[in-house]
């Protein structure tokens, strides 16, 4: 599953599941660039990278914020071609539908769909015009279950499973192909922050009985940015210890 020679750009890259995708994708050999708007971890993980020998570019950057993000896309593009794109950036915004604000449910949309999708338009002609190229978008159990109290969530992680479906239809003749991973609770710093009562009866309906690791989802990932999942678009690898089924 080696993607030595590849040049893979990770959102979210940070922390969770983008920093694991970080450190499975330097394993495997892939050059890396990585995005994330937190100043203190993003240059931390992009240094501790380097020392281990991986070629890391990164860049501190509001994903949302549509000018600057086309500029450091057309920036790097200048410098390398890109030919993995990992959607992974996100945050959350709880609550339920009569409750939210419109301003809390317009930004999760922004960051979890808005911004797969102006990457996607950006990159998916280059990878196209090359023959060859991934995209692979973070959606979420929630996405595919909804989830009383997460409407923005939720509404954004179903879409990101529309996107992809889509992406893959226009990218598949051209060498490109387009999944999902589906997370179910994963030890990022939002579950750990979560209180045991909604996080026990999670744990207690998974068919594994545990939370997972942001190593467990970065894997799933690779294996769909590799040439062993040539033949795997349009579609979703469950990363949920059986929860959700």
């Amino acid at each position: 599953m080696s993607l030595r020679g590849k040049t893979a750009l990770i959102t979210g890259a940070g922390q969770g599941i983008g920093r694991a995708c970080a450190e499975v994708f330097a394993d495997k050999g892939a050059t890396l660039i990585l995005l994330d708007k937190n100043k203190n971890t993003l240059p931390r993980v992009a240094h501790e990278l380097e020392a281990g020998g991986a070629g890391v570019v990164f860049r501190v950057i509001d994903l949302t914020l549509t000018q600057p993000l086309l500029k450091v896309i057309h920036d790097l593009l200048a410098l390398s071609r890109i030919d993995i794109l990992i959607n992974n950036a996100g945050f959350d915004k709880p609550g339920v539908t009569s409750k939210i604000d419109k301003y809390d449910y317009n930004a999760v949309l922004s960051i979890h769909l808005g911004v797969p999708f102006l990457l996607s338009k950006l990159l998916l002609p280059h990878m196209r015009a090359n023959g060859w190229g991934r995209i692979v978008n973070v959606s979420s159990i929630y996405g595919l279950m909804g989830a009383k109290g997460e409407v923005a969530y939720s509404a954004a992680k179903a879409g990101v499973l529309g996107l992809t479906k889509t992406l893959a239809r226009e990218g598949g003749r051209d060498g490109v192909t387009v999944n999902a991973v589906v997370p179910g609770m994963i030890r990022t710093p939002p579950i750990i922050r979560m209180p045991d009562k909604y996080k026990d009866p999670i744990i207690a309906e998974s068919m594994l009985g545990r939370i997972g690791e942001p190593e467990e989802v970065a894997r799933a990932v690779a294996f769909l940015a590799s040439d062993d999942a040539s033949y795997i678009t349009g579609t979703e690898i469950r990363v949920s210890g059986g929860w959700g089924v």
